[in-house]
């Protein structure tokens, strides 16, 4: 099964058009963020709502360190690549500054402490313009690995054309699968143990020996750096960063995204991602066929708001029905299922 999963994975360049192919990187662009996230909040119970704050960092540091600069915005013209691994660490660092407030509170108190870094990110997002590009955001140099350019200079395999969609599938995918197996060796570990301990009482953790604030401010690095990751994937997705979107609206749509996927799970985190980054795409893309949902602007329900209703229903149901998430409720039935249970 992991097998037909894996190659049915690699065949939607060959047949989809772009649209779809866009929405499957944005899939795993949340994807990414999302594990980020579910190891700091789901595993260790730390609250963040400061997450679109690093995907900003990642998505902005890499324009910044891969642009050539021109029109009065700060390039520095390094590799792509370097860029990108660049933007991460820089993402990191970012996490590493806010570590010791991450390590000593917890609760509401953290997530209002992380609420502070969206407006502080708002704010020089549109006036440090020389390196943001302001309320007009910037173009996204193209990716280049090895050769091979991810822009829309068409590359014909199996003659079929691979635009930049079809190439950033693929890393997407190696993006994804490379995060998800960190982050469940992580899990499965003593870090992952000792995680959980801190997230289920942090007070016994530390009697026998768990150092809860290295814990606390080590976890808050790697969620920082997955945000990081995931802020350059979608920039490159986009090929143009606005600040509007690294708003407090992002940063709760990957709350619910680890809530109603399944807490504290690399695989709940992934399906939560892709049940909230393509529920507004495919409302947008059959709003003609469906009842109150219409385009902006004319007098129904827009696609983006009928989004948030339905996976802001979702958290509820999810928060009141379905502790687990909607991998859990998978999971279940599985065993239910299975006939050695039966017996």
């Amino acid at each position: 099964m992991w097998a037909a999963g894996g190659l049915l994975l690699l065949l939607p360049p060959f047949y989809l058009d772009r649209f779809w192919l866009q929405a499957g990187l944005f899939a795993m662009a949340a994807a990414i963020g999302a594990i980020g996230l579910n190891l700091l909040t789901g595993s260790t119970g730390q609250l963040s709502m400061g997450h679109a704050f690093f995907l900003a960092i990642g998505a902005y540091g890499y324009c910044v360190f891969a642009a050539e600069g021109g029109d009065g915005l700060t390039g520095l013209g390094l590799p792509t690549w370097l860029a990108a691994v660049l933007a991460v660490l820089v993402a990191g660092l970012a996490g590493g500054v806010f570590s010791p407030i991450a390590g000593r509170l917890r609760g509401a108190y953290l997530g209002i402490a992380t609420l502070a870094l969206i407006f502080i990110g708002q704010h020089v997002l549109f006036n440090a313009k020389d390196l943001t590009g302001g309320f007009n955001g910037r173009d996204v140099p193209p990716l280049s690995l090895f050769g091979l350019t991810f822009d829309d200079t068409e590359l014909l395999v199996a003659n079929v054309p691979f635009g930049s969609a079809e190439k950033l599938w693929y890393a997407g995918l190696v993006l994804l699968c490379g995060c998800g197996l960190f982050a469940r060796g992580v899990l499965r570990g003593r870090p992952g143990r000792a995680m959980n301990a801190i997230r289920d009482h942090r007070i016994a953790a530390g009697v026998i020996g768990v150092p809860v604030a290295r814990y606390r401010a080590a976890v808050f690095v790697l969620s920082s750096m997955y945000a990081g990751l995931a802020g350059v994937l979608l920039a490159l997705v986009f090929q143009r960063t606005v600040p509007d979107y690294f708003g407090i609206t992002l940063s709760l749509e990957y709350l619910a995204m680890i809530v109603i996927g399944g807490l504290g799970s690399v695989s709940g985190a992934v399906v939560g991602a892709v049940f909230v980054s393509l529920l507004p795409q495919l409302l947008t893309r059959y709003s003609d066929a469906l009842p109150l949902v219409s385009a902006p602007g004319t007098g129904g329900v827009a696609p983006g708001e009928a989004s948030r209703y339905l996976y802001g229903a979702a958290v509820v149901a999810v928060v009141l029905f379905l502790p687990g998430g909607l991998l859990r409720v998978a999971a279940g039935r599985r065993f239910r299922t299975d006939p050695g249970e039966e017996r």
